[in-house]
């Protein structure tokens, strides 16, 4: 397994340079070339920035999974999130990239332009809901966004067999989040995630079970938990390095 993902870091180590002479301004490829992977990282957290509703949310849940990530797995974890905005070229060269919120999406041109760029280009997104709702406001606009971008059948439920649920540790299909099962929300535990997938890989995975808000706790409270909720975090990171 670790061998793999590491096959997928030493391939985008060795890609970046191109990668950023190819898509990036001078000053943003100088920073690209000197940037994680060439620190030796074979992953790095990457926030996306966007100009519309509200970015910065779950403020501690990238830290709680980059520690899973270095507990669990061998990969060289930088430990530090990084925040790219989406408008900027930089983000495409981003093994990972992770955007939530709980308002209405909006994506300037240059924001949609990125978004597909990316996607449709090997790259990894996960997006979350943070109001775990299939009507709210978050829900509504960003699938409207990605109708627009990639087509109104492209966004579709996964089945409970996909590779996803199966990359590290092994899931029957995606877990449940306490904010669900405090009926929070729309009232529903929803037994399924939504992807967007591009030449047989999924390159957009989405989500309005708030796993964002269920991994944002006080690292220290990590050791009350019955079973680290943080895992399928792992399991989605490994599957964006290994497919």
């Amino acid at each position: 397994m670790s061998g793999t993902a590491m096959t997928r870091a030493g391939f985008l180590r060795l890609a970046g340079g191109a990668l950023a002479g190819a898509l990036l301004p001078g000053p943003l490829a100088a920073q690209r070339a000197g940037g994680a992977a060439a620190s030796g990282y074979d992953f790095w957290f990457t926030r996306l920035r966007y100009n519309s509703g509200d970015w910065d949310v779950d403020q501690r849940m990238p830290a709680n999974l980059l520690t899973s990530l270095v507990d669990y797995t061998t990969l060289r974890v930088d430990p530090k999130e990084h925040v790219v905005a989406l408008s900027d070229p930089a983000m495409l060269a981003a093994p990972f990239c992770y955007l939530a919120g709980h308002k209405a999406v909006e994506f300037s041109d240059a924001e949609a332009r990125n978004f597909e760029r990316y996607v449709r280009n090997g790259g990894f997104v996960f997006v979350d809901d943070c109001n775990h709702d299939i009507d709210g406001l978050f829900a509504k606009s960003f699938e409207a966004q990605m109708a627009r971008i990639f087509g109104a059948e492209a966004l579709k439920k996964l089945p409970k067999d996909h590779p996803v649920y199966t990359s590290f540790f092994k899931f029957d299909g995606p877990p449940a989040t306490s904010f669900e099962l405090n009926g929070w929300g729309d009232d529903l535990i929803h037994d399924y995630l939504k992807g967007i997938t591009i030449n047989g890989r999924l390159g957009l995975l989405y989500s309005n079970k708030d796993y964002g808000c269920e991994w944002d706790y006080d690292w220290r409270n990590k050791r009350f938990l019955a079973v680290d909720n943080t895992r399928f975090g792992v399991n989605i990171v490994m599957y964006a390095l290994t497919n």
